[in-house]
């Protein structure tokens, strides 16, 4: 336990000392979540709170320990009809052992061990939960990135398309209604390149901030190149993914840990009907300026020594201990019912990012070929326009229809990406987007 208590401290003392360290210049999932566990307030926030807890237990042990305490008292009397003033003294050690207490202060020490435990998980769950955050984040700046070079590819082809409009319009091959529909279209493609560019600075903000980084900081994003073997990676059975998430879950672990936790509230409880016995004993002498005798033979003489042993025995505390072992045998319940909720709401999450993967892949293989049909259906109406077989409206219905397919496309490819690396931290495996 002393070892683990220097391993957390120097944890934290690690972690306030970071900001004096150097930033990577390039940032990418591996070191942003890294980063983050090391600098994020909550998760050095739950770390402190297992220090506080880790005091407490050994508060709870020096319980079985027997106590010492000294007392000096000095006093002075005045007797209005003498004209002696009085002055006297009494000086004493006391100490106490608790002997028998129900078992009540063992069975508080293997709760507050428990306690340490739970708040170990906690700090795992904090971890847990600031890495799903990086993860979502990272993946949304991915997403906003390439959208906005989509937007600008796009609204490349729309400015040739104006130019070359405005050229064929002097040449009288087009009306002014078409190259209004092409300033159009031109204006739209900018607006949707400005609109992507915004997202993906909010995008870069988010993550900022869950780094914890300054105003100042630069935040340069590593792109990485995700292929089409990325995105289908075959998943594990839902079965087995929910099975392995049950082990390692850190709030399940604590949910379990609160089930031990309560049965032994119940046991102190319990306790409250058996008897405590107490060994007590003290030394002690006085001294006055009434006696005769002087201050050292005083506290010679009056040298005393005592030993006694108490017992309190319950008989009626106003349904006081029996009240409380019900409300604690209620908390059990209570705690096992917690319990299987968490285990539910897991399962619920759990599916739900299955589903979701399965279902992204799908969308991302029909995306995939639709967007190469109205790639090549793009093509020959671009073609067909220029030899005046197409209008202008069919030629930028027919571009717009591509550029809804290559988002959906991108939208299909990292909703497959997100929720297939979120089943990989509920197994408490490794990312692996680099």
């Amino acid at each position: 336990m002393k070892l683990q208590t220097i391993l957390i401290s120097l944890s934290i003392i690690f972690a306030s000392g970071i900001s004096a360290q150097e930033k990577p210049q390039q940032w990418n999932l591996a070191n942003c979540i890294e980063y983050a566990l090391k600098n994020n307030i909550q998760i050095q926030q739950s770390k402190v709170t297992l220090e506080t807890s880790l005091v407490t237990t050994k508060q709870a042990k020096a319980q079985l320990l027997p106590n010492l305490s000294a007392g000096i008292t000095q006093s002075f009397s005045n007797n209005p009809f003498t004209p002696a003033n009085v002055y006297s003294g009494s000086y004493a050690i006391n100490s106490s052992l608790l002997l028998f207490d129900g078992r009540k202060t063992g069975t508080n020490i293997r709760e507050q061990k428990l306690t340490e435990q739970a708040n170990q998980y906690a700090v795992l769950a904090s971890e847990k939960s600031i890495q799903l955050s990086i993860l979502q984040s990272y993946l949304q700046i991915l997403y906003a990135d390439e959208s906005v070079k989509i937007n600008k590819a796009t609204l490349d082809v729309s400015k040739f398309q104006l130019e070359r409009g405005q050229s064929l319009l002097k040449a009288g091959s087009i009306s002014k209604t078409d190259l209004a529909q092409l300033e159009s279209q031109y204006s739209t493609d900018k607006y949707q390149l400005v609109t992507a560019e915004n997202s993906l600075s909010s995008m870069k903000v988010q993550l900022k901030q869950l780094l914890e980084l300054s105003v100042t900081d630069e935040l340069n994003i590593v792109i990485p190149e995700l292929n089409e073997v990325d995105v289908l990676k075959p998943l594990s059975s839902l079965q087995s993914i929910y099975e392995n998430s049950l082990n390692v879950m850190p709030a399940l672990k604590s949910s379990k840990l609160n089930i031990q936790m309560a049965g032994l509230e119940t046991r102190k409880a319990k306790a409250g009907y058996l008897p405590t016995v107490s060994l007590n004993a003290s030394v002690g002498t006085n001294h006055s300026t009434v006696s005769s005798f002087n201050f050292g033979n005083q506290l010679r003489d009056g040298f005393n020594e005592g030993i006694g042993l108490s017992v309190s025995i319950p008989i009626f505390t106003n349904r006081q201990t029996k009240s409380t072992v019900e409300k604690a045998v209620l908390n059990e319940k209570t705690s096992k019912l917690n319990l299987q909720d968490a285990e539910k709401s897991l399962l619920k999450e759990i599916e739900s990012a299955y589903q979701d993967a399965l279902s992204a892949q799908s969308q991302y293989l029909a995306a995939e070929e639709k967007v190469k049909a109205l790639q090549t259906s793009y093509d020959l109406i671009d073609q067909q326009y220029k030899l005046g077989m197409k209008n202008t409206l069919e030629l930028l219905t027919e571009k717009n229809n591509l550029l809804a397919a290559q988002q959906n496309l991108l939208q299909a490819k990292y909703l497959s990406l997100m929720n297939g690396q979120m089943l990989n931290l509920y197994q408490d495996l490794p990312l692996e987007i680099q």
